[in-house]
């Protein structure tokens, strides 16, 4: 990641965020966003092999509130989610998965006038890494006790298939994202 994400002024603009009306605003639309989308999932396999694209919602919330904003609202929105349509038991590590998932794509998207397909690309690959190939087998084997290789390579197969998708939407999601944060400013 480049040096500004590493920076002081980074996280203090990104704090900032939590005392913008507009700021608060957009999360707030962000999150039932992603509370909607995360309704209409497609199941392959219960609890293992799910396809969602609430992460749009977290994405674009992410350029506009940064990362510490958008993390919360990405928090706010599983509770939303399980509250209106649980699916299993409550777990706060996918809470922990959705926080993470604002704050990866704001560390990628924040305080960016143009976003490039190589950014989305490597946005999506973090996640794909570390919360859909590792935390989320590992919620799974905690929760149900489910071999954790097992999980790791059935998920591989799905986000080996659902990458490019993923990645080519985030990429329109983002340049309508950024036509957008043009014109409220």
């Amino acid at each position: 990641m480049e040096d500004f994400v590493k920076t002081n002024s980074f996280w203090k603009a990104s704090a900032q965020e939590f005392k913008r009306v507009k700021s608060i605003c957009i999360a707030s639309m962000m999150t039932a966003l992603n509370t909607l989308l995360g309704m209409f999932t497609i199941t392959l396999i219960p609890r293992i092999l799910i396809i969602s694209f609430s992460f749009l919602a977290s994405a674009s919330c992410a350029m506009f509130c940064g990362p510490l904003l958008s993390g919360c609202a990405g928090a706010i929105a599983d509770i939303l989610k399980y509250i209106a349509h649980p699916n299993g038991p409550f777990f706060i590590g996918y809470t922990l998965n959705e926080f993470l998932v604002g704050m990866i794509y704001g560390c990628f998207f924040y305080h960016r006038n143009k976003i490039s397909l190589r950014r989305c690309i490597f946005a999506r690959l973090t996640i794909v890494l570390i919360l859909n190939l590792f935390l989320t087998p590992l919620w799974l084997y905690i929760m149900y006790d489910e071999a954790f290789l097992a999980m790791v390579s059935a998920r591989l197969l799905k986000n080996l298939v659902m990458f490019p998708v993923d990645t080519f939407l985030l990429y329109i999601v983002m340049q309508v994202s950024v036509k957008i944060k043009r014109q409220l400013h």
